[in-house]
């Protein structure tokens, strides 16, 4: 039975009313409560009237004045918001990618921007930072060794354990967004396979020794080529090799090499020390001995051509007067010897002068006869009448005339 038919004794209302007092509340009743709150909220203004106490705004429902200006608050406030949510700051190293009902529609430089929302939406990329992957090692390990990606197969099939540091920096926004997948690891793929290839076209010697620079260059390029390809908007700005060196089980023949070529390349260097030393010093012992025999020459060819002068302005003297000139030649032939050897003349009165060799060393200095030293001139005695030179006579043909 129903809760309000007649006959039904007790409390049947379902919202705990007791019997004789009034129903629950009128939909309309809490519509137009509701209506006049936010009128009074808003500036409109209440009427009296109507049953029930109820109150009455002009226009009689939701339509009315004051319900339209609640209204257009709102959504005045809504569009408010709406602007001010589309409003978004880019940093000086960030780009902003604009996407526009999820698709690429443009990209911002730093600075305030404003996008609609709901509409589009803001991918913030930083373009200056400059990132890192690794090759071989993880750092954050503690520098532990990757093997899979250290060991690596030369030219010369050698097996080199190598490791490198990449350091790169987004240069393409929209690519880095959207071409690529994810492309750390597409960059971290690309530099091991440009390692190998490279490590793979060289001798172990090579990469391990001079070559480590032209390596770390060459990769960089080829990674670089290969991003490019890919278009994955990265710039590989350095490929550092953080170490180089053979396996583990061949590191100690290794060393024992490379110690044999330190010790070549010092021997070397002493040697080239030492002719550097050497070489000078005989250059110039070899540039005296050629002046000294440019001297010798030039003083050889002066003699000869002085004597050959002499004896041809003999010649001529010769040619003119044969008699006085072999006389005059005679003469000074006897004056050259005489003058350099050791002469002792006795006046024997009226006989010949007599000539003792060994008179010079027998008589003691300070004696009355002097001895003429070498290069002296003949000495004659007080008489003029006997004055001979030694060798000479008065009976030779005239040639005992003293000179």
């Amino acid at each position: 039975m129903a809760w309000n038919e007649p006959g039904g004794g007790g409390n049947r209302d379902p919202w705990g009313g007791q019997g004789g007092q009034q129903g629950p509340p009128d939909l309309d009743e809490v519509l137009q409560k509701l209506q006049g709150r936010l009128a009074s909220i808003f500036g409109g203004r209440k009427t009296g009237g109507g049953s029930g106490g109820r109150p009455s705004v002009p226009g009689g429902g939701l339509g009315g004045l004051g319900g339209s200006a609640g209204l257009t608050a709102i959504g005045l406030i809504v569009v408010v918001v709406w602007l001010l949510a589309g409003i978004y700051i880019v940093e000086p190293a960030e780009e902003g990618v604009v996407l526009r009902f999820g698709a690429y529609h443009e990209t911002t430089e730093s600075g305030p921007h404003w996008a609609p929302y709901f509409v589009d939406s803001v991918e913030k990329v930083n373009v200056e930072q400059v990132r890192r992957v690794e090759i071989g090692f993880r750092s954050e390990a503690g520098g532990q060794r990757i093997g899979h990606e250290s060991l690596m197969l030369t030219r010369d099939e050698n097996i080199v354990d190598i490791q490198f540091a990449v350091q790169y920096r987004i240069k393409n926004s929209q690519d880095y967004l959207f071409q690529v997948l994810d492309p750390e690891t597409t960059l971290k793929d690309v530099t091991e396979s440009a390692v190998r290839d490279v490590v793979g076209k060289s001798d172990m010697d090579f990469v391990l020794t001079d070559g480590r620079s032209k390596v770390a260059a060459d990769i960089k390029d080829l990674t670089q080529s290969i991003l490019d390809h890919y278009q994955a908007g990265l710039l590989v700005t350095s490929v550092n090799m953080q170490s180089a060196q053979p396996p583990e089980q061949v590191q100690e023949a290794f060393a024992d090499a490379v110690r044999a070529r330190e010790d070549e390349e010092r021997v070397k260097n002493e040697a080239r020390a030492f002719a550097a030393d050497i070489l000078p010093k005989a250059r110039g012992e070899a540039n005296a001995v050629l002046e000294r025999a440019q001297g010798y020459k030039q003083r050889v060819i002066s003699l000869a051509q002085g004597d050959a002068a002499r004896f041809l302005s003999v010649l001529k003297q010769y040619e003119r007067a044969p008699d006085v000139t072999r006389e005059r030649l005679y003469i000074d032939a006897v004056e050259s010897v005489l003058s350099s050897t050791s002469k002792v003349l006795v006046d024997v009165g009226k006989g010949n002068n007599l000539l003792y060799v060994p008179l010079d060393k027998l008589i003691a200095p300070g004696g009355e006869r002097g001895a003429v030293g070498s290069g002296a001139r003949p000495s004659f005695n007080s008489d003029k009448d006997n004055r001979v030179p030694l060798g000479g006579s008065r009976g030779r043909g005239g040639r005992g005339r003293g000179r």
